[in-house]
């Protein structure tokens, strides 16, 4: 009987481990490109698993730079051909012979955020983006959120891009340095109202007011919509003011990463510009 007992306990066991390493091994992804996977090991929020230099690639300039963070993290570099790194799943188009294997993006919560905000003791500053589905849209804008020195960047759990190598390439690495926190978006809201954030939708629309005219330099949430139809009903709906930007030319509107990156740089003035008053 006890044979029967150990035989099967080494069956579970057997089978929990290889379930376990099945579930490693799809909480893996490969970052690309020379500067997403400096940043990725500037940040050391991931684990690193391999790193694959391709032959020919000199050590020199960022690569230098990667090959010293990577003998830090005592990370060994395996010299591999520019096809195998070409040929990955996540490979971007300029992968610039170089690949790194990371853990998952490591998704922040909006509790994270309030409280980083406080540490700083800054007045609130949060993106909100609602449904955007480019990765391309999604890795500007990220870049520019971490540039401007946003504390966090909330976006829907459902529907909309996630924070892919793709996302990790297009933001050239700087979404390794934000908080990004997967959220009902409509219970973020009220919770960021609730921290004294005044909520701005983007709009291109008459109704909204603009840029000029709405006051950006206090606690903020700004929310960016989706490329082709904007914020959805209720999220618009939950918005204190709704802000355009100005238009002067024949085109009728920027592109969502384009008109969020412009908004996030206004706020950013008007911050730094009621800092210098105080």
């Amino acid at each position: 009987m006890l044979g029967r007992m150990n035989r099967i306990a080494l069956f579970l066991t057997n089978h929990a481990i290889k379930f376990d390493s099945e579930k490693e091994a799809q909480m893996r992804e490969w970052i690309t490109g020379r500067n997403p996977v400096y940043e990725v090991l500037r940040a050391r929020r991931r684990d690193v698993f391999r790193l694959w230099l391709a032959a020919g690639v000199e050590e020199k300039g960022k690569v230098a730079e990667i090959l010293k963070l990577a003998a830090a993290r005592k990370l060994k570099v395996e010299r591999v051909t520019r096809g195998q790194i070409d040929g990955l799943d996540e490979a971007s188009e300029q992968a610039q012979g170089i690949a790194l294997e990371t853990s998952a993006y490591p998704y922040a919560a909006l509790a994270d955020i309030l409280i980083y905000a406080k540490e700083r003791r800054e007045p609130l500053f949060v993106l909100v983006l609602d449904m955007i589905q480019n990765p391309q849209n999604l890795g500007t804008l990220l870049r520019t959120a971490e540039v401007v020195g946003v504390h966090g960047v909330v976006m829907p759990l459902a529907r909309a891009a996630g924070v892919t190598p793709a996302v990790v390439h297009a933001s050239v690495g700087a979404s390794e340095h934000l908080r990004v926190a997967p959220v009902n978006l409509a219970q973020a809201i009220v919770d960021l109202k609730k921290a004294g954030a005044w909520v701005i939708g983007l709009e291109g629309g008459e109704e909204a007011q603009l840029a000029h005219s709405v006051r950006l330099d206090g606690p903020l949430a700004l929310v960016v919509g989706n490329e082709g139809e904007g914020m959805r009903p209720l999220v618009r709906k939950s918005c204190d003011v709704l802000m355009r930007l100005p238009m002067r030319g024949q085109i009728e509107s920027l592109n969502a990463a384009v008109a969020g990156s412009v908004a996030l740089y206004l706020a950013l003035a008007a911050r730094e510009k009621g800092m210098a008053v105080k």
